[in-house]
């Protein structure tokens, strides 16, 4: 493989976005080292044709899925393709991140000075105005989020997929996302079961601009009442996540939930009855939810 890097973006439906992130990938200042491997999840925006250059002229390999399989699907489909085309590398990311001209220099860097010897590394992740991104802020444990973003590498056991650098010889050894999260929580269970096998960390030198529409993370006691199905899928991926982790696992995820109802109560200027409905309605299919985790041949 001549480059041994690749950049595994999946889009929906956000061409404008996207073709900014492409423009920062093949600025890179190892541009010559990443291959940029986009997953469109079937946009309908006509993402295709508003990058069809690059697909013409080579820069970018494209590849539609023909159905919109969420952001996991999309993510595990990317991460089986760079895997079962001996990518040396994975470098993960949604269509609104935007990274930094020596992102993946950094990368690059880190991983001699570890020798390799890692399961992840992850950027640090700033939104537009240059304030680190809620969203994305890495967990030190299971629940202990970092909060010290001057450190140059400092390890974290969870991470989000925006921007998350994976050698592919641990993606061989801990399996590929679970699809059938579709959207939300893979992220933090994929990783999750990375750090429980390597150490894994956050790079701060290596930075990433995340251009979301605004720098909150998931509110089911704010979000717009058309949105709300969707929480369904958020409450149910938790549960598998966390009951995972034993007692703790179980402790936290009483507490959180508590707390998500206590904010739809104090919070929520309508619709509080099915805010809590969904809350609830997610968390009992999570105890019945068995997906397997899909592994790749070597």
């Amino acid at each position: 493989m001549e480059n041994k890097v690749a950049a595994v973006v999946v889009t929906y439906n956000r061409k404008n976005l996207l073709l900014e992130n492409i423009e920062s990938l093949l600025k890179q200042t190892v541009a010559d080292k990443l291959t940029v491997v986009i997953i469109d999840n079937a946009s309908t925006d006509g993402t295709r044709d508003s990058i069809q250059a690059y697909i013409d002229n080579k820069q970018i390999i494209y590849i539609n899925t023909g159905e919109n399989l969420g952001g996991a699907g999309g993510f595990q489909y990317g991460i089986r393709y760079a895997t079962e085309h001996q990518f040396e590398y994975i470098w993960v990311m949604d269509d609104d991140c935007i990274p930094t001209e020596n992102a993946l220099e950094e990368f690059l860097n880190c991983d001699r000075k570890l020798n390799g010897q890692y399961g992840f590394l992850s950027s640090k992740v700033l939104w537009k105005d240059n304030n680190i991104c809620k969203m994305n802020i890495q967990r030190k444990t299971l629940t202990k989020y970092v909060t010290d973003f001057d450190e140059k590498l400092s390890t974290v056991a969870m991470a989000s997929f925006v921007s998350l650098f994976i050698p592919t010889k641990v993606v061989l050894k801990v399996g590929l996302p679970i699809k059938e999260f579709f959207i939300w929580t893979d992220d933090w269970e994929y990783t999750r079961r990375i750090s429980q096998n390597y150490s894994c960390y956050l790079l701060t030198t290596s930075v990433v601009i995340h251009k979301s529409a605004n720098n909150i993370g998931a509110n089911i006691a704010t979000d717009g009442v058309d949105r709300l199905d969707r929480y369904r899928y958020l409450y149910r991926n938790d549960v598998y996540l966390y009951r995972r982790e034993s007692v703790k696992g179980f402790i936290y995820e009483v507490i959180r939930l508590s707390g998500h109802v206590a904010r739809v109560l104090i919070k929520s200027k309508n619709n509080r009855l099915k805010r809590i409905k969904m809350i609830f309605q997610g968390t009992k299919e999570g105890f019945k939810f068995m997906p397997d985790i899909e592994y790749i041949n070597e």
